[in-house]
Protein backbone atom coordinates (compact mmCIF):
# COMPACT_ATOMS: atom_id res chain seq x y z
CA UNK A 1 0.00 0.00 0.00
CA UNK A 2 1.90 2.96 -1.06
CA UNK A 3 1.75 5.96 1.52
CA UNK A 4 2.54 9.41 0.85
CA UNK A 5 3.14 12.69 3.23
CA UNK A 6 2.09 16.23 1.62
CA UNK A 7 1.54 19.77 3.01
CA UNK A 8 -1.69 20.38 2.74
CA UNK A 9 -1.54 24.01 2.84
CA UNK A 10 -4.87 25.31 1.59
CA UNK A 11 -6.25 23.17 5.25
CA UNK A 12 -2.81 23.74 7.32
CA UNK A 13 -1.82 20.85 7.83
CA UNK A 14 0.46 17.59 6.61
CA UNK A 15 -1.57 14.77 5.00
CA UNK A 16 -0.54 11.06 5.40
CA UNK A 17 -2.69 9.21 2.76
CA UNK A 18 -2.44 5.72 2.09
CA UNK A 19 -3.67 4.50 -1.76
CA UNK A 20 -4.54 8.17 -2.16
CA UNK A 21 -6.97 8.52 0.78
CA UNK A 22 -6.02 10.78 3.72
CA UNK A 23 -5.56 8.58 6.95
CA UNK A 24 -4.41 11.27 9.37
CA UNK A 25 -2.92 14.70 9.50
CA UNK A 26 -1.01 16.82 11.54
CA UNK A 27 -2.50 20.62 11.71
CA UNK A 28 -0.19 23.70 12.10
CA UNK A 29 -0.36 26.96 12.23
CA UNK A 30 2.39 29.08 10.41
CA UNK A 31 4.11 32.17 12.35
CA UNK A 32 7.11 34.06 11.71
CA UNK A 33 9.87 31.79 10.99
CA UNK A 34 7.64 29.19 12.69
CA UNK A 35 5.72 26.22 12.30
CA UNK A 36 3.41 25.47 15.53
CA UNK A 37 1.93 22.06 15.53
CA UNK A 38 -1.58 21.79 17.02
CA UNK A 39 -3.07 18.43 16.59
CA UNK A 40 -2.38 15.44 14.66
CA UNK A 41 -5.01 12.38 14.42
CA UNK A 42 -4.67 9.19 12.55
CA UNK A 43 -8.20 8.04 11.25
CA UNK A 44 -9.92 5.13 13.50
CA UNK A 45 -9.44 2.43 10.49
CA UNK A 46 -5.76 3.36 9.60
CA UNK A 47 -4.64 3.53 13.66
CA UNK A 48 -1.65 0.44 14.47
CA UNK A 49 -0.17 1.05 10.87
CA UNK A 50 3.15 3.52 12.48
CA UNK A 51 1.25 6.20 10.08
CA UNK A 52 1.64 9.13 12.78
CA UNK A 53 5.38 7.99 13.31
CA UNK A 54 5.74 8.29 9.64
CA UNK A 55 3.58 11.43 9.55
CA UNK A 56 5.27 13.41 12.02
CA UNK A 57 8.85 12.36 10.99
CA UNK A 58 8.32 13.71 7.39
CA UNK A 59 6.25 16.23 8.57
CA UNK A 60 9.51 17.71 10.62
CA UNK A 61 11.61 16.56 7.98
CA UNK A 62 9.96 19.16 5.52
CA UNK A 63 9.25 22.23 7.90
CA UNK A 64 12.84 21.41 9.16
CA UNK A 65 13.97 21.59 5.34
CA UNK A 66 11.86 25.22 4.71
CA UNK A 67 13.89 25.91 7.75
CA UNK A 68 11.08 26.59 10.02
CA UNK A 69 11.48 26.30 13.70
CA UNK A 70 9.50 23.67 14.74
CA UNK A 71 6.34 24.87 18.12
CA UNK A 72 4.95 21.27 19.39
CA UNK A 73 2.36 22.42 21.14
CA UNK A 74 0.77 19.05 19.45
CA UNK A 75 1.30 16.17 22.45
CA UNK A 76 2.39 13.71 20.16
CA UNK A 77 4.64 15.67 18.27
CA UNK A 78 6.85 16.55 21.25
CA UNK A 79 6.30 13.37 22.29
CA UNK A 80 7.59 12.14 19.03
CA UNK A 81 10.43 14.76 19.53
CA UNK A 82 11.81 13.76 22.70
CA UNK A 83 11.93 10.09 21.74
CA UNK A 84 13.66 10.66 18.59
CA UNK A 85 16.21 13.52 19.75
CA UNK A 86 17.54 14.01 16.28
CA UNK A 87 14.61 16.52 15.76
CA UNK A 88 15.43 18.28 18.92
CA UNK A 89 17.71 20.65 16.89
CA UNK A 90 14.57 22.23 15.17
CA UNK A 91 12.49 23.03 18.26
CA UNK A 92 12.01 26.94 18.79
CA UNK A 93 14.64 27.45 21.44
CA UNK A 94 11.71 29.78 23.33
CA UNK A 95 10.05 26.35 23.85
CA UNK A 96 12.58 24.92 25.64
CA UNK A 97 11.35 21.19 23.90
Amino acid sequence: MPIEVIDNAMESRFEVLVDGRVAGFAEYRLAPAKIVFTHTEVLPEFEGQGLASTLVKQALEMSGDTGLRVVPLCPYVASYIKRHPEYQGLVDESVGG
